[in-house]
């Protein structure tokens, strides 16, 4: 069985600490409970403790990094685009910092283990991705891969 796997990276406008910061994690845990709650999330990695990649460390924000592993490409793009995600995603303007040029906020993976899933792992599919674009090894939403390689359309 194959899975996979989203790399999701954002900068809030305010420090961790701070009330919308604070909104942002009230919301984020709500989605995260529906997340559960959709039996298609297979495993969470929490970003405690994890060296922040260069990437990361651009932009004026505080960087907000998620790393999960879901049982499909169309159980994930569901996810994302309904519920209260596709709200959260509506009021990311509150939260998150703009991005003055073109920015990759996600990166999508095939695995065969979750195992084999990593924040290492995330990093390098992202650099990948902004390397060589949306290829089998590292896509987006717009031009998704399925499980054997193939370019297919998510909805």
């Amino acid at each position: 069985m194959t899975f996979v796997s989203i790399y999701t990276i954002g900068r809030l406008n305010h420090p961790y600490d701070h009330p919308a910061s604070r909104e942002f994690y009230e919301v984020g845990n709500e989605v995260f409970r529906q997340a559960t709650g959709s039996g298609q999330l297979v495993e969470a990695f929490s970003s405690d403790g994890v060296p922040l990649p260069e990437e990361a460390k651009k932009g004026e924000g505080f960087p907000v990094l998620t790393l999960t592993v879901w049982k499909s490409l169309q159980s994930l793009y569901a996810f994302t685009y309904s519920g209260r995600h596709r709200q959260a995603l509506r009021d990311r303007g509150k939260w998150m910092e703009p991005y003055q040029e073109k920015h990759l906020s996600y990166v999508v993976w095939w695995t065969d283990s979750v195992q084999d899933v990593s924040w290492d792992e995330a990093f390098k599919r992202y650099r990948y991705y902004l390397q060589h674009g949306a290829t089998p090894f590292a896509f987006d939403f717009k031009q998704a891969f399925d499980e054997r390689g193939e370019s297919c359309i998510v909805k």
